[in-house]
């Protein structure tokens, strides 16, 4: 089949080749986070009397829509709930537990669900869990025997105390955030750098002594907007580089002006944010002489913003209010494609990122309180990017007609990832057409991939930027691209109008 084009089609150019190799794609790239934070736990995986619930309370249908993201690794219990919270509320006879202030949300924490119970269902939900441990109001004490109570087999005060509480095993958690955003005013217990950097570097000392094979993660700034940004990175990673193993990145992005170009160009700002970290971590690494390379772990990102307004009136002190519920529309879904592109062009370096979050709180998947659990538009580019974007992350050459935004100039209308498993003999191409108005016509060279044909290409795409689905309603879902060919080393197809696109390639 020939796509007809006329004279005004805009064209784009890729090259994909084996030898453009960036580096293997680490899965948890694809991870996410639940935070003790609205109705993400509570009314979110845990619904005691839910028609899907057993008797731990916890509900199936939330845990079969996690299940078929594969979400490798889960961000856990905060967020800005952690750096206020006792990790010995959360365990032991749930009866026994006490109710708690939550300052962060300025909600009410029943306990109800604590270390042991989110370990089972994140291991029924098929992910690993990332621990976080409280710098804000606590510090080496606290953490060290949480991790002593998680990961040590037996015959101590900590792991017996486990043990008693019913689990025998231990959880052998690998992955630890030293605290969260302790750069923020908003942070319970807000750091200096300087004090952080020694707080983190003593913190993580202890816990290598217990366990030295954990990972540690340290903080990084908030955001890129952050007044102290990047010198924070500088100076707490003079303090902590010799005991983490990534630094991490958070950043969330909104379209509160209205202005749907700009709010797509703004992976160009995430891509600033990521070359910027990686060339502070690579300073301190001279700097120090060190022979090891700081990896990054962006373990909070999203879009974020449509319900700041309506989180002003909630009434505090409250189990579970619906705090976060942003209600995605279809843009939103593109911006999350092209972010996800974006870790996966730094596949050397980031290694590990959340969707925050990823149940009501600003997430892909939501709850009707004793109803259906149901996908909004973010849904589809990460369930996307987590199936058909793990093998090795390949650098296409790409040429794109270009825009000038708001905020960014010489903004590429294709935006694109390419991903080769080698284990399957399959090769993804990711792709993003930013442009509002026009089709753009792409043609790639996937000429040393012989051999290989179309198997299918994926399109998420809508007439209506501003279209939400509903739990009545999925008016945003992929659908199958009809014209796209693959013939004699070229792939030819027409990427519809501000679209999300997944062409997969195969060798039979």
């Amino acid at each position: 089949m020939v796509i007809p084009l006329s004279s005004g089609t805009l064209r784009a150019t890729l090259i994909a080749d084996k030898s453009f190799v960036i580096a293997e794609v680490d899965k948890r790239i694809y991870g996410s986070f639940i935070e003790h934070l609205g109705r993400a736990v509570y009314g979110g995986i845990y619904e005691p009397g839910h028609p899907t619930s057993g008797p731990s309370g916890f509900r199936d249908d939330v845990k079969s829509l996690v299940r078929e993201l594969d979400v490798p690794i889960i961000r856990y219990p905060g967020g800005n709930f952690v750096s206020g919270y006792n990790w010995e509320d959360g365990v032991g006879p749930v009866e026994q537990r006490p109710r708690r202030l939550e300052l962060a949300w300025r909600t009410i924490e029943p306990n109800e669900v604590g270390t042991n119970e989110f370990m089972k269902w994140a291991k029924e939900a098929g992910s690993e869990v990332m621990m976080a441990v409280n710098l804000g109001t606590r510090g080496v004490d606290a953490a060290r025997n949480l991790l002593e109570y998680c990961n040590h087999p037996g015959g101590t005060y900590w792991s017996d105390l486990r043990r008693s509480h019913g689990v025998e095993q231990p959880h052998k958690i690998k992955t630890w955030c030293l605290g969260n955003e302790m750069d923020g005013p908003w942070q319970i217990g807000q750091k200096t750098a300087v004090e952080y950097g020694r707080l983190a570097y003593e913190t993580g000392k202890a816990m290598r002594l217990i366990d030295p094979d954990i990972e540690l993660v340290s903080c990084g700034s908030s955001s890129s907007a952050m007044p102290t940004f990047p010198e924070w990175e500088a100076v707490t990673l003079e303090h902590t580089y010799d005991v983490a193993d990534y630094v991490s990145l958070h950043q969330y992005y909104g379209n509160r002006d209205n202005d749907s170009a700009n709010f797509l160009a703004r992976s160009m700002d995430l891509e600033h944010f990521i070359r910027t970290v990686t060339a502070t971590c690579d300073y301190i690494k001279a700097k120090k002489r060190s022979k090891k390379t700081m990896y990054l772990s962006f373990d909070e990102w999203n879009v974020w913003y449509h319900s700041n307004e309506s989180d002003t009136k909630i009434d505090p002190w409250t189990i579970g209010p619906p705090q976060l519920e942003d209600h995605y529309n279809f843009e939103d879904a593109l911006l999350i494609g092209s972010m996800l592109i974006t870790f996966l062009r730094h596949a050397d370096r980031v290694k590990m990122a959340c969707l925050a979050q990823l149940v009501n709180v600003i997430a892909p998947i939501m709850t009707e309180a004793g109803g259906a659990a149901w996908k909004q538009t973010i849904f589809y580019p990460y369930l996307h990017a987590s199936k058909y974007g793990r093998g090795v992350s390949l650098q296409p050459i790409v040429n794109s007609p270009k825009y000038d935004a708001q905020d960014y100039t010489d903004v590429p209308y294709l935006d694109s990832a390419i991903v080769h498993n080698e284990e399957t003999y399959e090769l993804t191409i990711f792709a993003v057409n930013r442009h509002l108005e026009e089709g753009l016509h792409l043609k790639a060279d996937v000429r040393g991939f012989e051999g290989y044909t179309l198997i299918e290409h994926i399109v998420l795409k809508h007439d209506d930027l501003k279209a939400v689905n509903t739990p009545t309603e999925q008016r945003v879902q992929p659908v199958q691209a009809a014209g796209t060919v693959c013939k004699d080393g070229y792939v030819e197809t027409l990427l519809s109008k501000a679209s999300w696109n997944v062409i997969r390639l195969g060798k039979a």
